[in-house]
């Protein structure tokens, strides 16, 4: 039986719409099996054809460690101005390599998946993210040797270290995972945004007190200098440098060259002034840039397919 085309119910016509997801970091959370996915491929190409394997990730920032604190430490002479010194710095370390392997393995992970990206409908988020959990996994040897260091030392942590060490590396995370996206977005449509991410690492452990303390920049007279002591403060890294010291090192100085010998006596210039009220405005600070990262983001990622 044949139907008339002229009684046939008209189709109403609905407007054209993206495959993609648009639901952003929220639908990449979502999708954590895909995300799940992602991870282990890129932490099995990173130790594939590696015959130690993870062990890399232990030799590696024990290596990094000792070349730093024996130039730093032991040619320089700053491990007698410090007490243990090697805590105070491999505690910036693990925040500043944290920090920069996000930032630059963020920036390249849409370049880097561009055979998936132009073929599969899913949250581009999903490549930065995946990247950061990445750099977080490759991290945590880092931050077990910092611990088993500072138990060596006689580290015996007050109520509020494990509150400093989360809210800091928190910062870290959601600061990085900001420029991860940004840079990442950007990056598909210049590729010179890999060489700066480059030159920003490398002036990051200037810019947090690593290879100096907290309170050699506080007393200098630069610190002394308002502008620049709330300038220097604006930096995320800087103050999520500060909090995970404050978690891992200040509990090992107590007593030692003047410090007190009770940590609630331990403030400015050992530490910035109300170092916990400025972390929380710092992470929320961060959480806001990650919205406006997201926001550009969201902005760039229509001619992804196209540019790459």
């Amino acid at each position: 039986m044949s139907t008339r085309i002229d009684q046939l119910a008209p189709v109403e016509e609905q407007p054209l719409t993206s495959p993609f997801s648009s639901g952003g970091l929220v639908d990449v959370f979502r999708r954590r099996y895909l995300l799940k996915l992602l991870v282990q491929k890129e932490v099995q190409a990173r130790y594939q054809g590696s015959v130690l394997g993870v062990l890399w990730s232990y030799i590696q920032p024990l290596v990094r460690f000792c070349m730093y604190f024996f130039v730093i430490g032991l040619v320089l002479g700053l491990h007698k101005d410090v007490p243990n010194f090697a805590i105070h710095m491999f505690a910036a370390l693990l925040c500043v390599h944290f920090f920069t392997e996000t930032f630059a393995s963020g920036t390249r992970s849409i370049v880097q998946n561009k055979a998936i990206v132009r073929k599969m409908a899913m949250p581009r988020e999903m490549f930065p993210v995946s990247s950061v959990i990445v750099s977080a996994v490759n991290s945590f040897p880092w931050l077990l040797i910092l611990f088993v260091g500072a138990l060596a030392v006689g580290w015996d942590p007050d109520p509020m270290a494990p509150l400093a060490a989360f809210l800091g590396l928190a910062i870290i995370t959601v600061f990085g995972t900001a420029l991860a996206l940004l840079f990442a977005g950007c990056n598909v449509f210049f590729r010179d945004f890999q060489s700066v991410v480059a030159t920003i690492s490398m002036m990051t452990m200037w810019l947090v007190p690593m290879i100096y303390p907290f309170e050699k920049l506080a007393t200098s007279t630069l610190g002394q200098n308002p502008v620049f002591y709330h300038l220097y403060l604006s930096n995320p890294l800087a103050v999520g440098v500060v909090l995970v010291q404050r978690a891992f090192w200040l509990p090992t100085t107590l007593g030692e060259k003047g410090y007190p010998t009770d940590i609630d006596d331990i403030g400015f210039p050992y530490l910035p002034h109300h170092l916990f009220p400025l972390g929380g405005v710092m992470l929320v600070a961060s959480l806001l840039f990650l919205v406006l990262c997201q926001l550009v983001f969201r902005r760039l990622e229509g001619k992804f397919a196209e540019r790459l």
